[in-house]
């Protein structure tokens, strides 16, 4: 007996999805020394208001309001995000390394840590208005972390940090030409 569909279940399958990030391997992670300073740069990145942690929760926003219309689109967000979890666990192994605690806040520019919260996130109501807000995360992602780049005197860390950026820069690339089949 053919089994009857619920209307109200997404369609969307799933299964098999891998994080989407540019074909190339990621530096050995490690540090030259402990440094609180740039651990406390880094937990900007891991979990501040432009971070690592934001992008996954947006993406993963994203994709759940559009699996039942977006199918496609749904399952690249969920592989660009699965991307954004493998950089959130490397920024939090160099925050270790570096001496820091991972704890979800990040030092603000006043020096004070700050929880992370749900208020970082731009969440619009359609999908050429949601990938759009995405760019713009990876955009000042990028900027970031060619701040903190400039700051980090550490080419350990300096690496891994221009490695995370070729993934940005990725998303952004395959986030327009998203844009364009909508």
């Amino acid at each position: 007996m053919e089994q009857k569909r619920n209307p109200l279940s997404s369609a969307c399958n799933f299964s098999g999805i891998k994080p989407i990030m540019a074909d190339l391997p990621y530096p050995v992670i490690e540090v030259r020394r402990e440094n609180q300073q740039y651990a406390d740069l880094l937990s900007v990145d891991y979990c501040g208001s432009v971070s690592e942690l934001s992008a996954i929760m947006q993406y993963i926003n994203n994709e759940n309001r559009l699996s039942c219309e977006k199918c496609p689109v749904a399952k690249i967000l969920l592989g660009i995000a699965m991307a954004e979890m493998m950089h959130l666990q490397k920024l939090g192994e160099l925050i270790v390394l570096l001496g820091g605690a991972i704890d979800f806040t990040a030092v603000n520019h006043s020096g004070r840590r700050r929880m992370w919260t749900p208020e970082y996130l731009t969440l619009p109501e359609n999908a050429k208005k949601m990938l759009f807000a995405d760019i713009e995360a990876e955009k000042a992602a990028i900027s970031q972390y060619k701040m903190h780049i400039g700051m980090i005197k550490d080419d350990c860390v300096q690496a891994v940090l221009e490695r995370i950026v070729i993934d940005e820069e990725y998303h952004i690339m395959i986030l327009h030409a998203l844009i364009k089949e909508l």
